[in-house]
């Protein structure tokens, strides 16, 4: 399959026969996760629809009504990732471990690192037919009760860039919202636009004609993103039992081809 995970001190991680014990089910996600993916993916599909009906022009919803779901949506959005997901890392990663679960929680299941590396160059592999089997990117460490990682490798690239992409489209909505919106005296709008018009300088754009350009290319972003993420899990031949995982009962059960169980996995 794919290669051992290993502990700071370098010894492997034992791997495990698939028993009827491994396939029992385990909880894959809390009450949080769930309805944290759940307003993240309602949040995401309104803006997509609204924002491109918006921008052009379709005549089965009104401007008045695309932009006021627009902005219903855009406070979901921000709540989901700002704050509840960073209360499911920390909440997780400190049933694990404390403090130090936290920081290594999130390390190993949130950073790519060499381990994901591996998996994705050996995925790779395999689509080319280089290597025989798929290697697993759900590995499960029996002995403490908690996953070492639950992510697709290239779900953890994607993760980083949706961060600083949900960002960058924030702000810039900011001023296309309205170009003189301030909070507490302060012209934030403005600022952002002063940014901006420094940065166009350099492509020959002024900062709104930068910023309204930025927006557009980070909404088709999200849409590549949204099909890249749809088309990983339709590797595998269960694909159920993770939409039933993230939206239904939190739960998986331990068995399939992209599952590993191992013994003794510390976090890097």
């Amino acid at each position: 399959m794919t290669e051992n995970v290993k502990d700071n001190k370098t010894k492997p991680a034992k791997k495990v026969q698939a028993t009827a014990e491994e396939k029992a089910t385990v909880k894959r996600y809390d009450w949080i996760a769930r309805w944290t993916h759940t307003f993240h993916a309602i949040a995401m599909l309104v803006l997509l629809f609204t924002g491109f009906a918006i921008y052009f022009r379709w005549d089965f919803i009104t401007f008045h009504n695309a932009r006021a779901w627009h902005m219903i949506a855009v406070p979901v959005l921000i709540v989901t990732n700002w704050i509840l997901v960073p209360y499911g890392i920390m909440a997780e990663g400190y049933a694990e471990g404390g403090v130090k679960g936290i920081v290594s929680h999130f390390k190993s299941a949130y950073i790519f690192g060499k381990d994901d590396f591996l998996r994705l160059k050996g995925m790779i592999l395999n689509f080319f037919g280089k290597q025989a089997e798929y290697p697993p990117f759900t590995v499960y460490d029996k002995k403490t009760g908690h996953y070492v990682t639950k992510l697709h490798p290239m779900f953890k690239i994607l993760i980083v860039l949706e961060g600083m992409c949900i960002f960058l489209i924030f702000i810039t909505g900011i001023v296309l919202y309205k170009v003189d919106w301030s909070v507490l005296g302060l012209p934030i709008a403005e600022w952002i636009t002063w940014i901006f018009n420094w940065i166009g300088q350099w492509f020959n754009m002024n900062g709104l004609e930068l910023i309204r350009w930025v927006h557009l290319a980070l909404t088709y972003f999200f849409v590549f993103e949204l099909i890249v993420h749809v088309f990983i899990l339709e590797f595998d031949p269960k694909v159920f039992k993770y939409w039933k995982s993230i939206f239904i009962n939190g739960q998986e059960d331990l068995d399939g081809p992209v599952v590993e169980v191992v013994e003794n996995a510390h976090h890097k």
